[in-house]
């Protein structure tokens, strides 16, 4: 893959928001910059002073790998969290599949009334975790991707803790937002963290940024975390736009991210974020060239 240049507009701003884990309010955010970037994108799988050490290229058509990737369908039955209105589907073709070279990830309007765990869903799509089988602490990750268009999708890149001491769950045990995109608003993408202490459910509203990425779901952006043990920030190709700094107080309720999280890809449609969906743009895609995970040298 050649290296690409483009030009990226970034817009940043800050307002609550809610994470793929949980609820969400939709406030008009503030403008507070604004930029315009020639930005050269090194597509390369290597990156100085970093070890690559776990990646999935989508070299094999077929079904995902399922050495390096596993179904979320745990809430299929009595449906999803947000309100969210998706069947998520396993080992089927017509949701999840590599062809050349590129992971695509399909919704579809269809009831899978089939499926032993339906739960009455209109709609079918994927929600593919490295759950039990990679995680990691810290890192730089980076996930080439396309977003799908169209009023009322909600696809994400994101991370959850495995769980901590005592059996800790979300949001306790953290969560980190890559890369969240809702179609009715297609020049924007987000990122955000979630824990103990920020977090929609009872706590802080979590800060979220927004990036204006005009083309996110016509081209392939390379959406990036770097995860250390004194701060998480989150770019899109090479350009940070959110950071989150480890308090170092011993708070683990503000900071649980000392321990593994793993690594999710999925496409929910309406819900709390998504909202109204427009039943005429489906199949809609989210394609995934790359997913790299490298660990400092």
């Amino acid at each position: 893959m050649n290296s690409k240049i483009y030009t990226l507009w970034m817009a940043l701003f800050i307002l609550p928001l809610a994470s793929c884990g949980g609820g969400s309010s939709s406030p008009t955010p503030t403008n507070f910059n604004t930029t315009e970037n020639t930005v050269q994108v090194n597509t390369s799988n290597t990156k100085p002073g970093w070890d690559l050490v776990w990646s999935d290229e989508f070299d094999a058509n077929g079904l995902p790998n399922p050495s390096k990737w596993a179904y979320d369908t745990d809430h299929n039955r009595s449906g999803w969290f947000n309100n969210e209105k998706q069947y998520y589907a396993a080992n089927r073709l017509e949701n999840s599949r590599v062809e050349n070279g590129k992971l695509i990830l399909t919704a579809r309007k269809e009831r899978l009334t089939s499926a032993s765990d339906f739960g009455g869903q209109n709609y079918t799509s994927t929600r593919l975790v490295t759950r039990g089988r990679a995680s990691w602490t810290y890192g730089f990750f980076e996930i080439r991707a396309k977003m799908p268009c169209g009023r009322g999708t909600w696809p994400a890149i994101w991370t959850l803790g495995v769980g901590g001491p005592g059996g800790m769950v979300w949001p306790d045990d953290g969560e980190i937002d890559i890369m969240e995109f809702v179609g009715s608003k297609p020049n924007e993408v987000s990122a955000t963290v979630h824990n103990g202490k920020y977090n929609w459910r009872g706590g802080i509203q979590p800060t979220t940024r927004i990036a204006s990425v005009p083309d996110a779901c016509t081209a392939f952006h390379n959406y990036q975390l770097t995860w250390t043990a004194d701060k998480i920030s989150i770019g899109v190709d090479d350009r940070i736009y959110f950071e989150y700094l480890n308090p170092k107080n011993s708070d683990l309720s503000a900071w649980p991210f000392d321990r593994p999280q793993y690594l999710l890809l999925n496409i929910a449609i309406g819900g709390d974020l998504g909202g109204a969906v427009d039943d005429s743009i489906f199949p809609v895609e989210m394609q995934i060239e790359h997913v790299r995970v490298y660990q400092a040298l």
